[in-house]
């Protein structure tokens, strides 16, 4: 995990696992742009209280956290880091789901849907 942008801390903390790493390159190969990251957020909202956000953007915000994982870029804002410390983004295809799963140690609680924490 390595920096991307000046004045971006460098500690993000999230792991992102072969299989979503190369699930992530794939669909952006799809979008054919190459100034897109994966941007993992955090926001109010869900049964829980808190949802996770997975988006391809293209913006640079102040205090975003920005790591390496070989052609793909996470970044994180400033907020959502301390709930995604230590976080495992992963890829799952079954026949029962398809779809990225977040685990985070963080989560003291989550929802029956799986879509929200607390």
């Amino acid at each position: 995990m390595s920096t991307e942008t000046a004045g971006a801390k460098t500690d993000l903390g999230i792991a992102l696992t072969p299989v979503a790493a190369e699930k992530v390159a794939s669909l952006l190969a799809q979008e054919g742009r190459d100034d897109l990251r994966l941007r993992v957020a955090v926001q109010p909202g869900g049964c829980s209280g808190l949802r996770y956000q997975l988006y391809f953007d293209d913006r640079s915000l102040d205090g975003d956290t920005v790591a390496e994982y070989g052609a793909v870029r996470v970044v994180t804002d400033k907020m959502s880091t301390p709930y995604l410390m230590g976080a495992t983004i992963d890829f799952v295809d079954t026949i029962q789901k398809q779809g990225f799963t977040i685990d985070n140690p963080n989560a003291q609680g989550s929802c029956a849907c799986g879509d929200s924490f607390n």
